[in-house]
């Protein structure tokens, strides 16, 4: 089924071919949570293989190191993924490193105020 590359609800564009380059890669990403104000809430880090890419639904990855057994959702926005250069890269939240990742994904969240 082909689908847009774009929606017209305001979400970025989804490339089905970038989408189907992900699977079985490894993925480094990055996760800003910030209040409503700006104010630094957490930082999240984690890492695993892409095994799904869904328009509507996004990214299912499963997650490995110390976070082995659990997967965790991504919004399908092709665009927050980038090819990780060769190296090293540490995580500072377990202080696990990751040997050549294929991509990295960043993203800054904004949560309301509890």
């Amino acid at each position: 089924m082909q689908h847009p590359p774009s929606f017209d609800d305001g979400r970025p564009p989804y490339d089905p071919s970038v989408a189907a380059e992900l699977i079985g890669k490894t993925v480094l990403v990055g996760i800003t949570v910030n209040d409503r104000r700006g104010e630094l809430k957490r930082h999240e880090q984690f890492y695993g293989k892409v095994t799904s890419a869904e328009p509507t639904r996004g990214f299912t990855i499963e997650l490995q190191g110390s976070r082995a057994g659990e997967t965790k959702s991504l919004p399908p926005a092709t665009g927050a993924f980038f090819k990780a250069p060769p190296g090293t890269y540490n995580l500072r939240s377990t202080g696990e490193s990751v040997v050549d990742p294929d991509y990295t994904s960043t993203w800054t969240l904004t949560q309301p105020d509890a």
